[in-house]
């Protein structure tokens, strides 16, 4: 929905709250200060496609390419439904992350929305989110990587990486090095500036949509009805946790608003952006689901991290399919580590902007445009992390940060509407305010889907946050020195 209504001047000093951790970021504040960094600025170079691109590259991969193997057991046929319900979920937010990324079109996506409506300290729970998120869904999608590269390799040469070589700490291996090695290479595509990546970016997306339509149709011809039957073997409780898992699989549509501070036309394209890549995504993840558990019984997807490879070479009698849809996923694969790496770096640009985070985050090189330092910081902590942690643990820790962000965000949309009614908005949540308010209670069930162990992840993770921020954060941030 559209409004292009105009709103009166409003003052960009910061709100003096009664206590620090509840000081917030005017918007208008967060809006001018977009792209400025520590030596240089970001530069507005990205179109409307290429913010869908950099969505969909972030989104579609892993998901479909090898967490389909882990959600299959749990639901069994019913998979396709617990797709549909994930993305449901995922929708809830995405429309509420369509009208705050049109209405503060900014680099620090959930957490500036976060700063400007419900104060610094909530903002900062956010940030730490998001860095679990990102940091940890490239880290998760990096080793999923690897197991089609040696679908690939074996394919082409019958050659595949040792067992030593190519699986983490736990998996029975010692190091992860196919993951490692795809992370250093979207570091340096990254490094030479978001106008280039993007177009890099956009034709990897191209691929791996035409290996998804290549699978669907060889696929389609292996669908025995019998595979259906029944459909739902674990009942109701399978199905939820398929979809708890597969979550994992929608995370991504929110990228293209970490772009905001790079986008040529911002407050038009992040909503167009954000929607339209999610309905793509939805539709490809259903259809290939739906094929999948009809060409191969739902049981033997058990262990399987490359079972599209697996079913194109079955249904197709020729290996040669199969190798094409390794070839494929890798490319897939790959996309998703760049576009969701690149999503990451620009999360933490806004939060060392604010003060929150080191200041070498948010030093932009001149002759690029692009955070370099930020980029291989962020490159090596997520490389080393897909070297040596198994994707299952890496997938539910994501999964259960992702939601508690797209929590906030549909909380966020409804204060920002109460407290700041006369700012114009670009595209507006239907249903207000019932969408945001199920939003957040689908995140609550999803969340609450998930096993004790990822709990204690997150956790962990929230308590090391906390640590962070009164040591360092509160006294540092930016609001803070300017009340000084």
């Amino acid at each position: 929905m559209l409004d292009h209504g105009q709103a009166p001047p409003v003052s960009t000093e910061p709100r003096r709250a009664a206590h620090p951790l509840l000081r917030r970021k005017p918007v208008e504040q967060l809006v001018a200060e977009g792209g400025q960094g520590e030596g240089g600025s970001l530069r507005r170079s990205l179109t409307m496609w290429q913010l869908t691109m950099i969505s969909i590259g972030a989104t579609l991969g892993t998901g479909i390419f090898v967490v389909l193997g882990t959600a299959a057991p749990k639901a069994g046929p019913a998979v396709t439904i617990s797709f549909i319900i994930a993305g449901l979920t995922a929708l809830f937010s995405a429309l509420s992350y369509a009208e705050l990324a049109g209405s503060v079109p900014v680099s620090g996506s959930s957490y500036s929305y976060s700063y400007a409506t419900m104060g610094e300290f909530i903002a900062w729970i956010c940030g730490w989110c998001l860095v679990l998120e990102y940091a940890v869904s490239v880290a998760a999608v990096a080793v999923g990587w690897g197991q089609y590269l040696n679908e690939l390799l074996d394919g082409t040469i019958g050659y595949t990486l040792p067992e030593t070589l190519s699986n983490p700490l736990g998996d029975g291996g010692w190091i992860n090095l196919p993951a490692l090695v795809v992370v250093l290479l979207a570091m340096v595509f990254l490094m030479r500036g978001a106008k280039e990546s993007a177009r890099i970016n956009s034709i990897m997306v191209a691929v791996k949509i035409v290996t998804l339509l290549l699978f669907i149709g060889i696929g389609f011809m292996g669908i025995k009805a019998g595979n259906y039957a029944p459909l739902a073997p674990l009942g109701i409780t399978g199905i939820s946790a398929g979809a708890a898992t597969l979550f994992f699989s929608y995370i991504g549509f929110d990228a293209a608003s970490t772009a905001g501070e790079e986008a040529k036309n911002p407050k038009r394209d992040l909503p167009r952006a954000i929607m339209l890549s999610l309905g793509i995504v939805t539709v490809l993840y259903v259809l290939v689901a739906f094929v999948a558990v009809g060409a191969m019984p739902w049981k033997d997807f058990e262990g399987t991290e490359a079972a599209l490879a697996q079913i194109m070479t079955d249904v197709s009698g020729h290996s040669f399919w199969g190798v094409v849809l390794a070839a494929g996923a890798v490319v897939a694969i790959a996309s998703v580590v760049f576009a969701v790496l690149y999503g990451q770096t620009r999360i933490l640009f806004a939060m060392s902007r604010d003060g929150l985070v080191p200041k070498v985050f948010a030093k932009v090189d001149e002759k690029t445009g692009a955070p370099r330092a930020n980029v291989v910081i962020v490159s090596l902590f997520c490389g080393v992390l897909a070297s040596f942690i198994p994707l299952g643990k890496l997938a539910d820790a994501t999964s259960i940060g992702t939601l508690f962000a797209f929590g906030l965000v549909n909380v966020a949309v409804v204060i920002l509407r109460r407290t700041r009614p006369e700012m114009p908005r670009t595209f507006k949540v239907a249903l207000f305010p019932v969408t945001p308010i199920l939003g957040v209670v689908a995140c609550g069930y999803m969340m609450s889907t998930l096993d004790t162990a990822t709990w204690f992840v997150f956790g962990g993770w929230m308590a090391a946050g906390l640590v962070f921020y009164f040591l360092y954060g509160m006294r540092r941030s930016t609001l803070a020195t300017a009340e000084k």
